[in-house]
């Protein structure tokens, strides 16, 4: 298994995968915007503005204009917990920058079976799994057969199943 330090993944996004990124998101807050001002302000009630020149979104830009795509099912809680209110408002931005965002209540994919932990899967043979618990915060990648399959399985599975975020919004407008 290869780990990737933090400082890195971005690098990893640039030239880590020739076709997709495909991630499962499952984590109901993330330090990364928890840390933030603008999650403090959101959570006073002030939206978060737009951001079309953050290297995330520039870079997804520069992916998804080769052809390159980068997608995501979300998983979200009933009633949905601060983090993702917060995913759910910053996802235009995501949206824009060409990537492809789908939400699924956390009860159909335990229903579903699909896997508890955030990964990403480049190119349908490297999974990529965040390590959240360790200070230095890497993605550990693994090639093997077995990792590989399962995580394909879980995103045909939650790809199926999940639903756009214009559709999702609307269904549950009131719990947010």
């Amino acid at each position: 298994m290869e780990a990737v330090p933090a400082h890195q993944i971005l690098d990893f996004f640039r030239d880590g995968f020739e076709h997709t990124a495909w991630r499962l998101e499952t984590r109901r807050a993330y330090a990364a915007d928890e840390g933030t001002e603008e999650y403090r302000q959101f959570l006073a009630g002030v939206g978060p503005p737009p951001d079309e020149d953050g290297p995330w979104f520039v870079n997804a830009r520069a992916q998804t204009q080769v052809g390159k795509r980068i997608e995501r099912v979300r998983l979200v809680d009933k009633p949905p917990s601060d983090g993702q209110r917060y995913l759910l408002a910053t996802t235009p931005d995501n949206l824009a920058a060409g990537e492809d965002i789908r939400f699924m209540l956390r009860q159909e994919a335990v229903h579903l079976g699909l896997p508890d932990f955030d990964f990403w899967l480049f190119d349908s043979r490297i999974l990529a799994r965040f390590n959240w618990d360790d200070a230095s915060r890497r993605m550990e990648l693994s090639t093997d057969p077995e990792d590989v399959v399962r995580a394909c399985q879980g995103r045909d599975a939650a790809w199926h199943h999940a639903s756009r975020y214009e559709e999702f919004t609307a269904r549950v407008r009131s719990r947010m």
